[in-house]
C-alpha cells in the first residue's frame, strides 16, 4: 500500500516537554485526524480540550457532545463523511461505547478509540490509574469480530501509537483502541515530535469504480472493501445488521459465515504483521515478565534488580496488546520457566499468557487493584520465589 506523508503544517516538529495526554492529541494531529467527538471524562479530558484548541489551526473540528453513546456515534458517521476521527474516554464512558465499537466492526468504520484507564468498577477511582479494561476492550461488545488494541507506556509513545491506531484503522477498515493508563496520560517527559516527511501514513482506500458498478462492502483480494467518497453519486445502505455486498440485510446463515469470517479474518490473518513487542534482556531469560503501559516500566525496574541478584529475568512488553502476540510467548516457553504476568487488575491478560504457554511453563499473576502502580521490590520478591524453583 502506497504511504503518503503527514501535513507539514499540522505537525509541531521539535522537542517539547509534554504528558501523555498532550501527546497523544498531537499524535492524532499528525496522523492526519481532522474530526473528534468526546464528552468530558477524567483523566482523558485533556486530549480533547488540546485538540479542541488546535482544531481552528489545523483546518478540524471538536464536537462535545451530550454523552459518550454520541460521541462514539458521531465519530462513525464522520468517517463515513470521509473525516479521519476519533474519541476520548474513561471506563464508565467505555462502557456505553460498547454498542457503537461493535457497530464500528460490522461496518468497516475506520476509527480511533482512546480509552485513559482509571480504578474501576463503576464510578470507581477518577483521578488515580488502573489497567482493568483490557479485556473490555476485546471482548466489551457482543459477537464475534476483531479488534487492534496498542498500549503506550510513555508520553513519547502516546505520540508514537496514535499514528500507528490511525494507520492500522485506514488499513483494515476497523475500530482501533489506544488503551493508555492514568499515570501514562499524565506523565510529562520529553517528546520529539518528528517532521511532517518522516511520518508515513496510510491513506484511505477509496473506490475508482463508477457509482453504477460500486458495491460498498465487496472485498478487494485482500478481503478489505474500499470505499466511497461522499457527495459524489454513490448511494448505498450501511447497517448493523448482517448484508451483503451491496450493504443490505441478508439474514440467514450463509451470509452470516461468509461476513464474519471476513471481518475476523482481516485481523487474524495478519496477527504476525501487526503484533509488536519490546523484549528486554529476553535473550538468557529463565523467567519472562509481561507487562504494558506504565506497569511495564516498573516491571523493568524489578528486571534490572534481579539481574542484579544474577536471577536471569526478561522483560515482553506487548506494545499491540490485540491480537496478543501469542505466537512470541509460544517460542519463549520453550526456554523460560515461569512468565510472571504483572498488571493492574486482577487479571486479565494473564489468561492470554497462559493460552500461549500451554502449560510448558508455569505463569504466576501479580496482581494489583489500582490507585497507585506496583512497587518493583514487590515484583522483586515474586521473582525471589519463582527464581527458588525455575
Amino acid at each position: 500500500m502506497n504511504l503518503v506523508h503527514a501535513d507539514p503544517k499540522t505537525v509541531l516538529t521539535g522537542a517539547h516537554f509534554m504528558d501523555g495526554n498532550h501527546a497523544a492529541c498531537e499524535g492524532a494531529i499528525a496522523a492526519g485526524a481532522n474530526f473528534a467527538a468526546g464528552y468530558p471524562i477524567t483523566p482523558s479530558t485533556e486530549i480533547v480540550e488540546r485538540f479542541a484548541a488546535r482544531a481552528p489551526l489545523v483546518g478540524a473540528t471538536f464536537l462535545q457532545m451530550e454523552d459518550e453513546l454520541a460521541s462514539s456515534i458521531a465519530i462513525l458517521g464522520a468517517a463515513w463523511g470521509g473525516a479521519k476521527s476519533f474519541t476520548v474516554t474513561s471506563g464508565p464512558g467505555f462502557s456505553l461505547m460498547m454498542e457503537h465499537i461493535g457497530f464500528a466492526a460490522m461496518t468497516e468504520t475506520p476509527s480511533v478509540f482512546v480509552d485513559v484507564q482509571r480504578g474501576g468498577p463503576s464510578t470507581g477511582l477518577p483521578t488515580l490509574p488502573a489497567q482493568a479494561d483490557m479485556m473490555q476492550a476485546r471482548w466489551g461488545s457482543h459477537g464475534d469480530y476483531e479488534i487492534i488494541a496498542l498500549s503506550p507506556s510513555s508520553p513519547q509513545e502516546c505520540f508514537d501509537v496514535m499514528i500507528d491506531a490511525f494507520n492500522f484503522a485506514e488499513r483494515y477498515r476497523n475500530p482501533v483502541f489506544v488503551m493508555m493508563d492514568e499515570s501514562v496520560g499524565h506523565m510529562t517527559e520529553k517528546v520529539v515530535i518528528p517532521s511532517a516527511d518522516r511520518v508515513l501514513l496510510v491513506p484511505r482506500r477509496y473506490t475508482c469504480l463508477p457509482p453504477s458498478e460500486y458495491l460498498p462492502f465487496k472485498p478487494s483480494p485482500d478481503g478489505i472493501p474500499e470505499m466511497a467518497r461522499m457527495g459524489q453519486g454513490y448511494h448505498f445502505h450501511v447497517t448493523g445488521l448482517t448484508h451483503d455486498a451491496s450493504g443490505y440485510p441478508a439474514i440467514n446463515a450463509q451470509t452470516q459465515q461468509e461476513l464474519l469470517s471476513r471481518l475476523v479474518g482481516k485481523i487474524r490473518n495478519d496477527a504476525d504483521k501487526i503484533a509488536r513487542a519490546e523484549e528486554r534482556q529476553i535473550e538468557d531469560a529463565r523467567i519472562v515478565l509481561v507487562a504494558y503501559g506504565i506497569t511495564a516500566r516498573v516491571a523493568l525496574r524489578a528486571v534490572q534488580l534481579a539481574r542484579e541478584e544474577r536471577i536471569p529475568a526478561g522483560l515482553l512488553r506487548p506494545i499491540v496488546v490485540w491480537p496478543f502476540p501469542e505466537k512470541r510467548i509460544r517460542e519463549l516457553a520453550g526456554q523460560a520457566k515461569a512468565f510472571i504476568v504483572v498488571e493492574m487488575n486482577q487479571g486479565q491478560i494473564v489468561h492470554e499468557v497462559e493460552r500461549g504457554v500451554a502449560g510448558r511453563a508455569r505463569t504466576v499473576l501479580v496482581p494489583h487493584a489500582g490507585g497507585a502502580v506496583h512497587r518493583p521490590e514487590a515484583i522483586l520478591e515474586v521473582i525471589r520465589e519463582v527464581a527458588q524453583w525455575a
